[in-house]
């Protein structure tokens, strides 16, 4: 495989600051994050769909399918892989109108080769902060979070709660050819 499409959701500005505020606060404490990558399409995203080629759908359908602003409702850090090294995202709760949103694009779609972390039914939906923290470091790693938190939502009292964000904009990546494309909202 040369390279791969992906749909992703882009997050709403308070959103996506306190993202790379996170993000941040582990690059200067010498953590893996993902502040590392200064490409623009680095960017807080839910990624929606994986694949080697997709065509982007016309838009009244992909309109129909993504009703944007779409409510998001962010959760517990996760951690992906094995071994001494981790993907760590926040998680974002699956609700009934993101769930409908993944399967509606997915079907624009058509059939093809997704990448198994992105098919309907085996989705995680989430925002990846690091690509490769050490467990060793994920204790230092959650304090730093919850300082940024705390920093970044001084407003909302009971950080308890999740926080609720919102997908303003779907874009098109397209790795082989290092394009980005706004295909809904603005990105």
């Amino acid at each position: 495989m040369t390279g791969i499409v992906s749909f992703e959701l882009l997050l709403d500005e308070r959103t996506e600051f306190g993202v790379r505020a996170e993000w941040e606060a582990l690059a200067a404490a010498g953590l893996s994050s993902l502040a590392a990558h200064p490409s623009a399409s680095n960017r807080p995203h839910v990624t929606m769909l994986v694949r080697p080629a997709v065509p982007t759908p016309a838009r009244p359908a992909l309109e129909e399918a993504v009703r944007l602003p779409l409510r998001l409702v962010l959760g517990p850090l996760i951690l992906f892989g094995v071994g001494e090294r981790r993907v760590v995202a926040r998680s974002v709760l699956a609700s009934r109108e993101l769930l409908r949103a993944h399967a509606d694009l997915h079907r624009l779609a058509g059939p093809g080769e997704d990448a198994p972390h992105t098919r309907p039914g085996d989705w995680t939906p989430h925002i990846t902060l690091a690509r490769r923290l050490r467990i060793d470091d994920l204790p230092r790693a959650l304090r730093l979070f919850d300082e940024v938190r705390a920093s970044v939502e001084p407003d909302r009292p009971d950080r308890a709660e999740p926080p609720e964000a919102s997908a303003v904009a779907l874009r098109r990546w397209d790795s082989a050819t290092a394009t980005i494309t706004d295909v809904l909202g603005r990105g």
